[in-house]
């Protein structure tokens, strides 16, 4: 052993400044050397060193990165790349402790015993290396350096409750990158630092760590090695790590040595578990905390002085045993299980028969396996390296060419890149090797470009998943507890501190979705925290925004643009809703305030510009009596009854009464009392919300297209909600009740008994086909026929022109004459019967519409109406002539002539043919028949609602004679006919036997 110079042991627990003490002491002599046990951390070591002397002077050599200037003084290298023989006043080995590690500990033995500096010889480590360095290097001095801060064990927390500034440890990549999933979703984010990073990626995690941009870091053992990090709290999430070979539990001194790395400077740190790892032992923990550890007794070794005369012989010097007792035989490491691998190759063998060939040999195998694939994989790799070593004196540039761009690609996630990054550094520790490559500089340059560029794609990727720097951000803020500063665009888009954090949706916050729910809490709690100033601003300028920015929504919403602000609820009053307002609790009381009173304001004033008729029957003070409660019923009904459910209280109202009414719009139809302006659009659609209110509706029916006269009944809709929407269910379809009246009127001319088909204008009128206007009359109580005749060609009609001309009022009910040469129509309004003429309570909801006028509503009746001696029968004018008479007056035809308005070909053709309905009142039918048999049922036949039974239509007779001819009639007076008893069963018996007593 050489024992130049002198020797000297710093021992002691972590942040003792070890490290530091050794860099000082190097560069106070004119060269060292000094050896780390990892490449990340003499990457850190050769980064300080250079910033105090400057990169002309320092070296930085490891497996797979070679910095060497030619004026070098001092060497940072690993400790496994550390040269000999160069005579360096100093050598200091970092880590001296790691002798006694299973994979490398022959390596550090090796420099203990052999490794010494002309002048000084420094080796750092822990305190439980004393004893076997007194016995194997008598010589050394022993330094024992205090901790300079306290490591106190904190016991186990959740992750969720790990404090920043703080590293959770795992030991296999596939447990550190579920511990940084996890903090990301719910802190925000973690830095990653792993042994099998490139320099250049640990670098730049760690910077992120260090300078507070994620408070929380996951590493594997690596940061037990002397990695400099500002630290407070260390969690293990497992005890036992795979050594290798086997899962083993980590001793304590193990754990001290990750564990210490909490705490910096006089700072004093924690430690602790986390997730599935139990709860430390008392005297485990104790020991950490006092730095009580078993001695290290046995070393590792493997004897260095190698024989390279053939393959076998340098084997059998590899696995010589140590002949001291505190020495023990290093397990096969990767290099001579490669060694003995190649050896059975037989080229291999060929080639290897003197001394350089195997010390070439040797230098292949000790190519570290950073691809991990196989060991196989890995010595037929080995192979193919020494061949082009051997027989061509350097690796072929076309070969190293294609294995580097095989690798150079940054696509693919953090696995892909993780195992392009190990690929190619196999690549730069080949490069690495002085003779390997034709053109070193150059090659060490391609692979250096590659791992950088690989390095930095990894680096992306890992700040991707496990990073969130939004929630990073917020979170470090909050926990400054420094107002934020937060900014709303035009869009509503959040952004505080520059970061997007989510909408603003009127006066609540949305939070842009993360990944989790612990990142949507932390930007709410970040975003309204800062967003307070931005409520109170908006507040004033909602409140100060016209009626047009605001409305309200088919389903009782109130919106502000394309903001929901707010949602009405049902008030005391129909037509006074009250407003409950969507405003954030952290907007504080005044904002939510004033967002409710600007939203009823503006609800009141669309209910007053909307029902204003109806308010002004509501505050008319001249309305008494009778008149005014049912105008109360009308504001409590929204401006819409159907006449069947206040039939007692119409028929209580004189005409003093209804004129009153009828002065505010109040239309008396004969199905429905209503008031046509409330049937627009607009009012129906804050109808059919203010009634859904009342009604208490978990789904407000919608409010049909304006326009439509008739549309589909909505299946399972509420009861009342056809009123409300302005139409009367009638079957399958329902029809607009202004319309209904509208029909009433033409229908009131037609034989309800007999029969009548329907005219132009009851289509025209509502807006239907035939078929389509069947269903309707068939919805409406009647029964429609389908038959088939020859459709008759129109001939031309000759127009009276007498001066009159009838027209349907749209505001009224009945058939106006009117002269043409007449001016205006002072005819007071006239309201439909008092009384349907038919019973159209029975008949709810379907209602009828029947051919004759309510003989009680005559004083309301126009005199073309009442006039008649028996309401529905046209009266008689004349009689047809007899039969003889009307053939004596057609001339005969010849056999060759054709008739007019008959085709040539038709009798070859036929007669084109069309589909025409029969309509008749449908409880008539049933009534007479006995009930008609279930053909009839469903439309009205039968008894009606409260057993009544339904009405008996009256409207024009047919023929006397029931429509059979060959009768003569004359025209001599006939002896008054004796009255027909009034049927009892006739709902309008009583007003019948009223205009009887009048005559």
């Amino acid at each position: 052993m050489n024992t130049q110079g002198r020797i000297v042991a710093v021992l002691g627990p972590t942040n003792t400044g070890k490290t530091t003490y050794a860099i000082e002491r190097m560069l106070g002599h004119r060269s060292g050397i000094i050896g780390l046990p990892l490449r990340l951390l003499a990457r850190e070591v050769y980064d300080r060193i250079v910033a105090a002397r400057g990169p002309s002077v320092v070296a930085l050599v490891t497996g797979e990165e070679r910095i060497v200037p030619p004026r070098t003084q001092y060497w940072v290298c690993t400790v496994e790349a550390m040269p000999e023989g160069m005579g360096a006043d100093f050598v200091a080995v970092d880590e001296i402790q790691l002798c006694a590690d299973p994979e490398r500990g022959h390596v550090f033995t090796d420099r203990l015993l052999r490794m010494r500096g002309l002048h000084e010889t420094l080796f750092m480590g822990a305190d439980t290396m004393r004893g076997t360095i007194a016995a194997l290097v008598p010589e050394a001095q022993f330094v024992k350096r205090e901790r300079m801060s306290q490591l106190t064990y904190a016991g186990q927390k959740k992750i969720s409750r790990m404090r920043p500034r703080s590293a959770i440890v795992g030991f296999s990549v596939e447990n550190v990158y579920a511990i940084a999933e996890l903090i990301r979703r719910q802190k925000g984010g973690a830095a990653v630092v792993m042994g099998a990073l490139s320099p250049r990626t640990r670098n730049a995690q760690v910077d992120m760590y260090q300078n507070g941009e994620v408070d929380y870091l996951v590493a594997t053992d690596a940061i037990g090695m002397g990695l400099n990090l500002d630290v407070d709290h260390v969690a293990f999430s497992s005890l036992s790590k795979f050594d290798g070979r086997r899962m083993r539990p980590l001793a304590p001194n193990e754990l001290a040595q990750i564990a210490g790395r909490a705490g910096r400077g006089m700072k004093h740190g924690t430690f602790g578990v986390t997730g599935d790892a139990r709860p430390l032992d008392d005297g485990v923990a104790r020991a950490i905390m006092d730095h009580q550890f078993t001695p290290q007794n046995k070393i590792n070794w493997r004897n260095p002085a190698l024989q390279f005369g053939s393959i076998d012989r340098l084997i059998m010097s590899l696995e010589v045993a140590p002949d001291d007792e505190r020495l023990v035989k290093a397990r096969e490491a990767d290099d001579l299980r490669a060694l003995k691998a190649l050896s059975d190759d037989a080229e291999i063998t060929a080639r290897c028969t003197d001394g350089p060939s195997v010390r070439l040999l040797w230098d292949v195998c000790r190519i570290p396996d950073f691809r991990g694939i196989s060991h196989a994989e890995h010595a037929n790799l080995l192979e193919v390296i020494f061949n082009h070593l051997h027989q061509r004196g350097s690796i072929p540039d076309d070969w190293l060419a294609r294995q580097i761009k095989r690798i150079d690609r940054t696509d693919g996630d953090i696995d892909a890149l993780s195992k392009r990054l190990a690929f190619i550094r196999t690549w730069t520790y080949v490069t690495q090797r002085k003779g390997w490559t034709n053109d070193e500089t150059h090659w060490r340059g391609e692979a250096r470009v590659v791992e950088d560029r690989l390095s930095d794609a990894l680096h992306e990727r890992l700040t991707q998943r496990f990073v969130d720097r939004r929630t990073s951000v917020l979170l470090r803020r909050l926990g400054q507890k420094e107002a934020m500063v937060a900014e709303v665009n035009d869009t509503g888009e959040v952004t505080v501190e520059g970061e997007f954090v989510g909408k603003l949706d009127g006066f609540r916050f949305r939070a842009d979705k993360g990944a989790g729910a612990a990142e949507d809490k932390t930007i709410k709690t970040a975003a309204l925290q800062a967003l307070a100033p931005q409520f109170h601003l908006r507040a004033d300028r909602f409140y100060n925004a016209p009626d047009t920015e605001i409305d309200f929504t088919e389903q009782g919403g109130l919106m502000w643009g394309s903001s929901a602000v707010g949602k009405l609820v049902a008030g005391s009053d129909p037509l006074k809703p009250d407003v409950e307002v969507f405003v954030d609790d952290v907007a504080g009381p005044e904002v939510a305030q004033k967002v409710q009173r600007r939203l009823q304001h503006f609800i009141e004033r669309k209910v007053a510009a909307l029902f204003e008729p109806l308010i002004a029957v509501q505050k008319d003070e001249t309305l008494t009596g009778l008149a005014r409660g049912f105008a109360f019923r009308m504001v409590e009904n929204f401006g819409i009854i159907p006449r069947a459910a206040v039939a007692d209280e119409v028929k209580a109202l004189d005409q003093d009464a209804r004129g009153a009414l009828r002065k505010h719009g109040i239309r008396f139809g004969q199905f429905t009392i209503f008031m046509p302006l409330l049937l627009k659009p607009a009012p129906t659609r804050l109808r059919l919300v203010l009634w859904s209110l009342q009604q208490k509706l978990g789904e407000f029916p919608e409010s049909p297209p304006p326009g439509l006269v008739t549309i589909p009944v909505e299946a399972g809709a509420p009861a009342g909600a056809d009123t409300m929407a302005g139409y009367r269910n009638a079957g399958e379809r329902a029809i607009r009740i202004d319309m209904l009246e509208r029909l009433a009127d033409m229908l009131r001319g037609e034989d309800s008994r007999g029969g009548f088909e329907a005219k132009a204008d009851m289509l025209s009128i509502s807006g239907t086909t035939l078929e389509q206007f069947a269903v309707l009359m068939e919805g409406l109580g009647y029964r429609a026929e389908k038959g088939e005749r020859a459709k008759v060609k129109p001939a031309d009609a000759v127009m009276p022109h007498d001066g009159t001309f009838e027209a349907m009022d749209p505001a009224d009910d009945t058939v106006v004459a009117e002269k043409v040469a007449e001016g205006a129509d002072d005819r007071p309004e006239a309201d439909a019967p008092d009384k349907p003429v038919m019973d159209v309570a029975a008949e709810e909801p379907a209602g009828g519409i029947v051919a004759t006028p309510d003989p009680d509503a005559a004083g309301d009746m126009p005199e073309e109406v009442t006039g008649i001696e028996d309401a529905g029968i046209a009266p008689i004018v004349s009689e047809p002539a007899e039969d003889a008479e009307i053939d004596a007056a057609i001339p005969d035809m010849s056999e060759t002539e054709t008739p007019v308005g008959t085709a040539p070909d038709a009798d070859v053709a036929g007669p084109d043919m069309e589909v025409f309905y029969t309509f008749t009142w449908g409880r008539q039918q049933q009534r007479r028949g006995g009930g008609g048999g279930d053909a009839n049922r469903g439309r009205g036949g039968g008894k009606g609602k409260g057993g009544k039974p339904g009405g008996a239509p009256r409207g024009k007779k047919g023929p006397r004679d029931g429509g059979k001819g060959g009768k003569t009639q004359n025209f001599s007076a006939r002896p008054p006919k004796k009255e027909k008893a009034i049927d009892p069963d006739n709902p309008f018996a009583a007003a019948l036997m009223g205009l009887k007593d009048d005559k």
